[in-house]
């Protein structure tokens, strides 16, 4: 595995309706003095940025070919069918495919469900990408089912859209090569599933130790127990306690009075009385 020095920057690349901001924050917050470069690319374009070398990972939509990626799923988004706002549909909450059969359903050459066409009524030609099917959704020609956050991305005011439950689903991924797996991949996987700075599992970055202590470790805290230290169980805690140590003479509590251990049978030789005359 190369180290994060050889490569001064990271660079993600990201398909439409994937919104990296949130992670984008923490790597600036975290690695200030590495600069993350985005790079928005087509959903079928991004696995071969990525095996150019031109892109350190991506957030992309699967399937993905895990012979040659290292992929995490992050979630899989609800399908929608995109309809004008006046369309019948719009009186349900939502569908299934069932009640698209009557329909002309779009099917754009950047579809991003695995089937081999929608269901439904063919359309006249299939539409270059899927930001012309919504133009065409607008002009009253037909439908388009989508992933939920394509249907926001591309979204107009004279156009609104249902659930369908029972349409394929789009997952998305962390993915990256597989062969170049770097520190600064190894940092933003970090990021991406919730990792702390104080995560044991952060590797850090730029010299950045991954216990969060000095570069030789960490460093304790005022007060803190040695780790050398064994500590005594339950049994071995305090004085009256089952296999408690007491020292020859302690006293100890025994049915309200207190009572002297026997050392040896006789009493401390300063606690004894005048002995008594014999008859």
């Amino acid at each position: 595995m190369t180290g994060s020095e050889e490569s001064p920057s990271f660079r993600l690349a990201y398909v439409p309706g994937v919104t990296p901001a949130k992670w984008v924050k923490v790597w600036h917050e975290r690695l200030p003095d590495i600069p993350l470069t985005l790079a928005p690319v087509p959903a079928a374009e991004a696995p071969e940025l990525m095996r150019a070398g031109e892109a350190d990972a991506g957030l992309v939509r699967l399937p993905v070919d895990r012979d040659f990626f290292s992929a995490i799923p992050l979630y899989t988004e609800t399908s929608v069918v995109v309809v004008p706002k006046d369309h019948v549909i719009t009186a349900a909450d939502e569908v299934t495919l069932e009640d698209l059969a009557d329909e002309v359903l779009f099917h754009p050459l950047d579809d991003v469900f695995d089937w081999d066409r929608p269901p439904g009524e063919a359309a006249f030609e299939r539409p270059a990408t899927t930001q012309d099917a919504i133009e065409l959704v607008a002009a009253n020609v037909g439908l388009l089912v989508v992933p939920q956050s394509l249907a926001r991305l591309y979204h107009r005011r004279d156009l609104t859209y249902r659930p369908v439950t029972d349409a394929p689903q789009s997952g998305v991924a962390l993915a990256w090569p597989e062969a170049a797996t770097t520190d600064l991949v190894e940092e933003f996987i970090g990021i991406v599933r919730g990792r702390t700075v104080n995560s044991t599992r952060w590797r850090g970055a730029a010299g950045r130790p991954a216990d969060g202590g000095t570069a030789e470790g960490r460093t304790a805290k005022p007060g803190a127990k040695s780790a050398g230290k064994p500590q005594g169980d339950k049994k071995s805690r305090g004085a009256g306690q089952s296999g408690a140590r007491q020292k020859p003479g302690a006293a100890k509590s025994s049915g309200g009075r207190v009572q002297r251990a026997r050392t040896g049978g006789a009493k401390p030789a300063a606690k004894r009385g005048k002995p008594k005359k014999r008859s």
